[in-house]
């Protein structure tokens, strides 16, 4: 007679140990994607005479990595549910990104392949660790406290995010104009540092977080041919996996349109800032900074919210401060005239009204596969989940050569049309029913 298999108890500082992976790998893309190399990579790796497509160069690198994640995300997510090692794929792609970030050191201005290529790198491995670290979730929480857990992890996110963000500006001092060569070293040297940020902050993660995944049976001491085998067959088997979550699968639809709008906002807001409103250097480090700043409160306080109202509601309230937010950005200079405030400042307030919605819209959105996911399939659907949601930045990339060609302010309206759709989408999906029926 075979023993019971004894599944630990949660402690406190599994949680912790958690969370504080949103911390690390919010740093990459907080500096990295968002604020710091997007806006480097556009203004200087790419050269001059190449000047009128650095929006697609940098779409490029981004639409490529997202596609090999949508690929790999499930698979590997199977591998996960199949093999019961959830940490072991983790640490792989934690050390790819982290490792690919610290060698974009060596690139210098002109080199845009070789920074293509590192990039499509790490941020592949980036976004297939974010699915994984996911999967986690419903083994930490129950349904009475997923929307907190998951928002107190993004919250903390935003926290590496601020505090990654303060680094660079302490960091990155030279002036482009008088001292470039000392402007373009810091910069490089700067991924050095994110990347030992992030390997720093991961490492609680490794420490405290216990493996609870249980190997399929049949597949305890499977070879890694084996499992890979029973990967694809898994994830071929598409039709029947929607059978079994069809009201998830109608969520993850709704879920790619208003992300896409998100997307745009995470890649193009540092270019935005730089380029449309003229903030740089320090400034846009702030602007920075508050956007970290309100997402971490949108994360926390709307994580409470949807523990009392519900992560639908919770979702539809965030899409509409979404919509304020960019609304704003697109009527700045009737808005400036009429308070009469500077433009800059200004721009700080919507950016915290944009932000406070960031953090809530995603971690609700995370809670929602937890509290659908059965146990024995969380990485796979998680793996989903992030396939869906780089299908959304693939949509959301459609800004850059859209705003290459009629400019970026008129390319805002299309940010508010994901935001829109995703919504009708929503309200479509009977995602209350079966939250009640799962649990």
């Amino acid at each position: 007679m075979n023993n019971p298999i004894t599944v630990p108890p949660v402690k406190k500082r599994e949680i912790f140990g958690w969370a504080m992976y949103d911390f690390a790998n919010s740093s990459y893309t907080t500096v990295v994607v968002t604020f710091i190399y997007s806006a480097f990579f556009v203004s200087y790796i790419v050269p001059p005479e190449l000047a009128h497509m650095k929006n697609t160069f940098w779409s490029l690198a981004v639409a490529i990595s997202t596609a090999l994640a949508i690929v790999l995300a499930p698979l590997v997510g199977v591998l996960c549910d199949y093999s019961g090692k959830k940490k072991k794929y983790l640490a792989v792609c934690t050390f790819t990104s982290i490792f690919a970030t610290a060698a974009l050191f060596f690139v210098e201005p002109g080199q845009i392949w070789i920074g293509l290529t590192l990039l499509v790198f790490s941020n592949t491995a980036w976004m297939l660790s974010e699915s994984f670290i996911a999967s986690f979730l419903p083994e930490l929480a129950t349904k009475k406290n997923m929307g907190k857990i998951s928002g107190f992890g993004w919250g903390i996110g935003y926290i590496g995010g601020l505090l990654s963000l303060l680094i660079m500006a302490g960091f990155i001092t030279a002036d482009k104009v008088t001292d470039f060569d000392l402007f373009v070293n810091q910069n490089q040297l700067a991924m050095v540092f994110i990347a030992l940020f992030y390997f720093l902050g991961a490492l609680p993660t490794f420490l405290f977080v216990k493996e609870r995944a249980i190997a399929k049976p049949g597949y305890e001491q499977a070879s890694f041919k084996q499992l890979s085998t029973a990967a694809v067959k898994r994830v071929l088997d598409m039709k029947n996996i929607i059978g079994d979550y069809p009201v998830l699968f109608k969520f993850f639809l709704a879920f790619m349109m208003y992300s896409a709008g998100i997307a745009v906002v995470v890649k193009f807001f540092g270019i935005y800032a730089q380029e449309e409103i003229g903030i740089n250097g320090t400034a846009l480090l702030l602007i920075g900074a508050t956007l970290q700043v309100s997402s971490m409160l949108g994360a926390i306080c709307f994580g409470f919210i949807e523990d009392k109202i519900g992560s639908k509601q919770t979702i539809f309230l965030s899409l509409g401060w979404w919509i304020t937010g960019i609304l704003g950005i697109y009527f700045l200079d009737p808005l400036v005239s009429m308070t009469g405030m500077e433009i800059n400042k200004l721009f700080v307030v919507v950016a915290f009204i944009a932000g406070s919605a960031m953090g809530a819209t995603q971690s609700a959105s995370r809670a929602v596969v937890g509290l659908l996911a059965k146990p024995e399939d969380s990485a796979l659907l998680f793996g989903l989940w992030g396939t869906f949601g780089r299908f959304a930045i693939i949509i959301g990339m459609t800004f850059g050569p859209i705003s290459d060609s009629i400019g970026r302010h008129s390319g805002l309206l299309f940010i508010l049309v994901y935001f829109i759709i995703g919504g009708v989408m929503l309200a479509f999906v009977p995602l209350n029913k079966a939250l009640a029926q799962r649990h």
